[in-house]
């Protein structure tokens, strides 16, 4: 007898629209996690905390971010319930028109997800942060448009996030925990609002942030559906009336092997994780036939972070949403490249583990330039004050390769292709950091040896008119393999040169409403 007539494999942007919609419709669905499931008490602050999440021993360490480190490119994940949610930067946009207009299959259009767009954004409730309780960051952001001539490219962007429209960085202690409203959201369940915290990426202490585990993950459990954490699928074969799926589970600190069936699967474990499942079936031979696509056309989405420091401004990066507002230049305004600026912030706990990595002896040559780039800011807490970090997306060449090699995911990625892109975007971060004073410090991990981090990995899976050019059809399908799906950021064909999110959601809302017609 079948574990139930659908699994979905993570619970990311992908797996946790797919979970929902599939449960609303009626069917019995279960969604394996390999992280755990986080409550606020256990969010991670201290160094001793559960930081990391090993691939390579799971059952040892399991923590917030999973960072994988290639050669000149790291990618950065979450790992939990709610997948990348509970790390991203609650920002919540549409990719543009024009983004649609190559490279997607011929079902895939602006038009095609215009109405899940507006649906992921009612489900999430997004906001823009209101106009009196702009964070300084997004001042400076502003100002340096007007300086540039691009106020009309400025715009406030909508964020996952709950606010209280009657807060202000005005009142008394304007950060205390107690200033948050706590209610129910739309879908019930209690949250707070925003006191500009500035931890996003660490867990919001007050539950302000709308990540999965508060709506399309609560919805589907409403629902009937399952949700087993410390789950990780290992490889996916078919069988007489569908698909198996075995995972180990990590109990007690150790992995123990388990078997799931159903008649469908929906593989949702990121852009690397799903790539790299459908690899392993492959090699282990459950699996045949797959797309020679498989692994190709890989994004980092141009992610790229200037620090400056604005010696005559009060930046405050630990303070306010993470990332609040963006310059848009994806028409090519800038050196002809497609490039979205925007602020980030830095939450307090990162700069004091910076400092402490600026010390030890046994940190990885990544974390030894990063640091290196970021000493002179790192001098006082007057010049931490005094920071910006300017951020960046872009439309890179998505041209990478995951394969795996020696047992373990890699991937070859070679700049060539996207060189001048990412040259732009450091150029017009320092152009921006000038126009307002301030002095940019492109990172040494860039300069020196040509060195990337993303938190925004796209494609490995990608979605194509044939199988000669994708794994999956539009509907997500993998091709030759009739009831099996990936529904993430795997399936993106091309950098969208924005923060890919709300894309990602739109994309399972559409495939998961295909399959609910074949339940």
């Amino acid at each position: 007898m079948a574990d139930a007539d659908v699994i979905v494999i993570g619970s990311g942007f992908g797996g946790a629209v797919t979970a929902c919609r599939l449960a609303q419709a009626g069917a019995s669905v279960l969604v394996l996690e390999r992280g755990r499931e986080w409550k606020v008490k256990d969010f991670p602050r201290k160094p001793e905390d559960p930081w990391v999440f090993d691939p390579d021993a799971p059952e040892k360490r399991h923590g917030w971010f999973d960072l994988r480190m290639f050669p000149n490119m790291s990618v950065i994940q979450g790992a939990g319930v709610g997948g990348g949610s509970l790390v991203y930067a609650n920002i919540s946009v549409e990719a543009k028109r024009d983004t649609f207009a190559a490279g997607w299959p011929p079902g895939i259009t602006y038009d095609t997800l215009a109405p899940y767009y507006a649906e992921v954004g009612r489900m999430m409730d997004v906001q823009r942060v209101p106009a009196g309780q702009w964070p300084e960051r997004t001042k400076l952001l502003h100002d340096a448009a007007k300086a540039a001539g691009w106020q009309n490219r400025f715009r406030s962007l909508e964020l996952a996030v709950r606010f209280d429209p009657n807060w202000s960085y005005g009142q008394p202690d304007a950060h205390n925990h107690a200033k948050a409203v706590v209610g129910p959201n739309l879908h019930g369940v209690e949250q707070g609002t925003c006191v500009h915290l500035g931890e996003c990426d660490l867990g919001c202490p007050v539950n302000a942030r709308n990540t999965l585990d508060l709506n399309y993950l609560a919805v589907a459990k409403q629902n009937g559906a399952r949700i087993l954490p410390l789950h990780l699928a290992r490889t996916i074969a078919p069988t007489a009336a569908g698909y198996e799926v075995r995972a180990d589970e990590i109990v007690n600190g150790k992995l123990e092997a388990r078997t799931f069936s159903s008649k469908f699967v929906v593989i949702a474990a990121g852009s690397l994780g799903s790539t790299e499942l459908l690899l392993r079936s492959k090699t282990a031979g459950t699996l045949q036939n797959l797309s020679a696509r498989l692994g190709e056309a890989w994004s980092s989405n141009g992610d790229f972070l200037t620090p400056a420091i604005h010696p005559f401004r009060d930046v405050q990066p630990g303070r306010g949403p993470t990332i609040t507002a963006a310059i848009d230049l994806l028409d090519g305004e800038y050196m002809s490249k497609a490039i979205f600026v925007e602020d980030g912030g830095l939450p307090d706990v990162a700069w004091n583990a910076l400092e402490q990595a600026s010390t030890d002896p046994t940190a990885n040559d990544l974390l030894k330039r990063t640091t290196a780039t970021l000493m002179p800011v790192l001098a006082s807490i007057n010049i931490l004050r005094r920071v910006m970090p300017w951020f960046a997306q872009a439309r890179d060449a998505a041209d990478g390769r995951l394969s795996l090699r020696n047992g373990k995911l890699f991937l070859e990625w070679d700049i060539a292709a996207s060189e001048e892109t990412i040259n732009a975007v450091a150029s017009v971060h320092r152009k921006l950091a000038m126009l307002t004073e301030g002095l940019a410090l492109t990172p040494l991990p860039w300069t020196m040896g040509r060195d990337l981090i993303t938190p925004h990995p796209l494609g490995g899976c990608n979605m194509g008119a044939t199988a000669a050019t994708g794994v999956v059809d539009e509907s997500g399908e993998v091709f030759g393999h009739r009831g099996l799906f990936v529904a993430d950021g795997a399936i993106v064909p091309k950098a969208i040169g924005l923060n890919p999110s709300r894309t990602i959601a739109a994309l399972a809302e559409h495939v998961a409403a295909g399959l609910v017609g074949r339940l």
